[in-house]
Parts: C-alpha cells; structure tokens; sequence
C-alpha cells in the first residue's frame, strides 16, 4: 500500500509574499510576508588583498632568509679549508663560485652602499687574488690576516696587512650605482709607518653583491671575488 499526501502549492506574488493553497481546502489562499532578503555588492576586497599581500612578502622574506642562512653555512665550511683561497684548486674555486652565486641571488641588502651593515672592518676569508694571497712568497713571509675597512659616510676605505708585513693603503670611494663604487688609491704605508703617495693610475672598482651584518661578498675590476667576515663594526678609517 502506498502512502501520499494531497499536493500544496506555494507562489509568490509581485509584493514579496508568500502564499500557500491546497487543491482540497475551501481555504484558497494563505498570504504570508516574505523575510527580507539582503544583498550587498559593495564587499570591498582591499583589506583581505592588502593582507593576503603582506603574508606573501613576509613569507618571502623568512625563506630568503633562511635560504642565505644554510648557504652561508655551505660556503664557510668549503672554504675553511682553503687558507683564505692560497690552497684553492681550480675545481675548488668553480665549486666556491656557485656556491656564492647562489648567495649573491638570496642577498638581503639590494643598496649596500646605504647600509650600516656596510661600514666598519672586515677579514678577508676567501679570495681569488694572487696578489693579495702572496702565493709567489715563502708562506712566512706572506701577511697572515688581511683586513679591509670601509665608511660609507665618509667614501673611503683601507687596506691592511698583518705580520710580518703590516703594509697598508687608503682610498677615496665613488658611488657609480647603489652597490658600486670607483676606487682611488691615495696613500700606501710601507710596513705600517713609512708614507708614499699612490700613483694616479692605482685606481679600480669594487662592487658589493652580498651584504649582512657578518658577512660580505665583493668583486673586484679584474674579476677577483671576496669574501668578508665582519670583525670591528666601529672602526673608523682615517680621512
């Protein structure tokens, strides 16, 4: 046996009521009011973007972070063994490279010149200059620690060497673009004390292409790579 109900209708009419009416009923029509329906177009979205878009940059700039962090660890470790780059095979110096531009791409500092991660003194750690690493010396009679100062306030910097040498150089600095400067060499100091004018042609260039406040990368003019170790974010070089 099947079971069934009489059939009810429900219309609406023009003024938003409801009205309900049974086929069987002498009663025709049972109007109701409709409940108010609210509609609003106006949601403006700026809040949710605006927060959704401070989210995304302060995600990035965690996992920029944390990126430079494990590299940095990658390249301190491959080039403690290097002394300071003298040791360094060609596929030691390839294996350095990529890992430094891997770095330079997680670079926190886009205008290093504008810094104060920037000034103070710095041990070099790792270079590709012969020059400065001595290699054509006895290993006792090249300069044990090399350091290199620079103050952005004031455009210049410094070199120094250690024992038993002590040699050092000042330099004027030029901004060529926010992470560049021209280098021009003013005065050399023969073993720390005896001063001679640098020569007008003692000039070159020097960019910074990762900056933090403990660590440095830098490229020279004639292609030599860097690498710095901040030591004394106070020192001041002379004028």
């Amino acid at each position: 046996m099947a079971l069934s109900t009489p059939s009810t209708a429900i219309t609406t009419t023009n003024h938003h009521h409801l009205k309900l009416s049974h086929p069987h009923s002498s009663i025709s029509t049972i109007t109701f009011p409709a409940k108010p329906t609210t509609t609003n177009s106006h949601i403006s979205l700026a809040p949710i973007l605006k927060w959704r878009t401070n989210v995304s940059f302060f995600t990035s700039f965690l996992n920029k972070t944390k990126d430079a962090t494990s590299i940095k660890e990658e390249l301190l470790d491959a080039i403690s063994k290097l002394d300071r780059g003298a040791d360094a095979t060609t596929e030691d110096q390839q294996e350095i490279e990529l890992i430094v531009r891997k770095l330079e791409a997680a670079n926190p500092t886009k205008e290093p010149l504008k810094s104060p991660f920037l000034n103070g003194k710095w041990e070099l750690i790792y270079t590709t200059s012969q020059s400065i690493l001595q290699t054509k010396r006895p290993k006792f009679l090249r300069s044990r620690v090399n350091y290199q100062a620079i103050n952005a306030d004031t455009l210049r910097a410094q070199n120094m060497e250690s024992f038993p040498t002590f040699n050092q150089v000042t330099a004027d600095l030029t901004p060529v673009n926010a992470k560049k400067v021209a280098v021009q060499f003013d005065y050399f100091k023969i073993l720390g004390l005896i001063p001679v004018k640098a020569p007008d042609t003692a000039r070159g260039s020097l960019e910074i292409t990762y900056l933090d406040e403990e660590l440095r990368v830098s490229r020279g003019d004639k292609g030599n790579l860097f690498v710095l170790r901040m030591i004394d974010p106070s020192y001041r070089v002379p004028v």
